[in-house]
């Protein structure tokens, strides 16, 4: 059972959009007006969010190397009153990015933690996939050295639908690795002006991406294991 402390403030977690701004909610706009301090990955690329709607806020950096003195700071502030809404460079926060390990701490301390929901790049690319996506895996971004080959492994293996991003540098070497007749679809700057969106086998998708691989991020969503069969 939870309990809330009424007199500490709340931790918000706040999706920002994927590409368009259009896309900011307008709860998320006065939720990140209301609090006390935000914050994100890059402080830059929030800065501009931000400057954009018009937010003057105080904007703190929290990411993968932050150190736990860090993160008990921050809980320390929330305790005593201060809100705080964390948001990541885009999309839903603690999907594949350093929220997950404010929000871990955060629920240890027993601090209120609200969702204020929006954008997903994964969700967005399995909405507009037309695979199955009653049961699917997310599998975050691949490592980029150890453990590799058995990430790829296992998205081979695996029977449901997979959605996963990948950087736009590795790309090719991503669709290289994956099994050359499983139907995907693929999504470069979803949301963005050049949005790009490729349906086929990998092997058929590959060749696509020659002049391509070097613009944009990606989201690969592919087909269950017996798919069409």
């Amino acid at each position: 059972m939870e309990v809330r402390n009424n007199m500490a403030g709340n931790l918000y977690i706040v999706a920002t959009p994927i590409g368009n701004l259009g896309d900011l909610s307008q709860r998320a706009i006065e939720t990140l007006r209301s609090v006390d301090v935000v914050l994100c990955e890059d402080t830059r690329v929030t800065q501009k969010l931000l400057n954009h709607f018009g937010l003057q806020k105080a904007v703190r950096s929290i990411h993968q190397h932050t150190q736990q003195d860090d993160l008990r700071t921050v809980l320390v502030e929330i305790e005593k009153g201060n809100s705080v809404a964390y948001v990541s460079d885009a999309g839903t926060p603690g999907i594949s990015d350093p929220g997950g390990l404010l929000v871990s701490a955060a629920v240890k301390k027993g601090i209120t933690i609200i969702p204020i929901p929006g954008p997903c790049a994964a969700i967005a690319a399995l909405s507009i996939s037309g695979f199955p996506t009653d049961r699917f895996r997310f599998f975050g971004f691949p490592p980029q050295k150890n453990g590799r080959k058995k990430f790829f492994e296992a998205v081979a293996e695996t029977e449901e639908t997979v959605v996963f991003y990948e950087s736009k540098y590795r790309i090719q070497k991503t669709l290289s690795a994956l099994p050359p007749e499983r139907r995907m679809m693929l999504g470069r700057e979803l949301t963005k002006m050049h949005e790009t969106v490729y349906r086929g086998s990998c092997k058929e998708i590959l060749p696509l991406l020659t002049e391509q691989s070097g613009k944009g991020e990606f989201v690969l969503v592919l087909a269950p294991k017996t798919y069409g069969q």
